[in-house]
């Protein structure tokens, strides 16, 4: 007779993309996964498959719940630049928050996994346009409200803000000088004078 799943398979994915977050592909063990979901190892290959394939479902699942957290900033009515504002802010303030400086789950994928593995290449690829468009689709309702000038390529400049958004967090896991941090935000929210 087949055994029942005893644990919630999403907060079991939930805390997966935790270790992976914290640690990377590379440096979190089966252990460590294991350990932090609750689970043991044969319910983990049981339900996820492998350690690969438990990355790539953590990666997707990071896109649904943080992603969704800045699509809806990005989208609620108001102020574009209001919102661009508290979105880059937000990263500043959480690197002085977070105790482990983790970054972004998927800019830590694009560094460590994207250039060799294929599957973590395409989820990048896909959030990279997923973001891009949040961006585009926030920079054109500033426009039509008059708050963002015309003339530039607003697509190309929504491609500004998420590779900027992304170099932010990667330079906030490093460095603990605030003002260099709000120097970058300083200067990429100008691109909208």
């Amino acid at each position: 007779m087949a055994r029942h799943k005893e644990f919630n398979r999403d907060e079991a994915l939930q805390k997966a993309m935790e270790v992976f977050w914290a640690r990377g592909y590379e440096a979190a063990s089966i252990n460590d996964l294991v350990g932090h979901m609750g689970i043991n190892r044969q319910s983990l290959y049981d339900t996820f498959g492998d350690k690969h394939a438990l990355y790539l479902q953590a990666l997707d699942r990071y896109r649904e719940v943080e992603g969704r957290k800045m699509f809806a900033l990005l989208e609620r009515p108001g102020s574009v630049k209001k919102a661009l504002r508290q979105l880059f802010q937000g990263v500043v303030e959480g690197s002085f928050c977070d105790g482990q400086r983790r970054g972004c789950f998927m800019g830590n994928a694009m560094s460590e996994l994207a250039g060799r593995c294929k599957e973590t290449a395409a989820k990048a690829c896909n959030n990279i346009a997923a973001a891009e468009e949040a961006f585009y689709r926030a920079l054109l309702r500033g426009k039509k409200a008059g708050e963002i000038k015309g003339g530039r390529d607003l697509r190309a400049v929504a491609r500004f803000l998420y590779s900027s958004l992304q170099g932010l967090q990667l330079m906030a896991k490093a460095t603990r000088d605030r003002k260099t941090l709000e120097d970058v935000v300083k200067v990429t929210l100008s691109v909208l004078d």
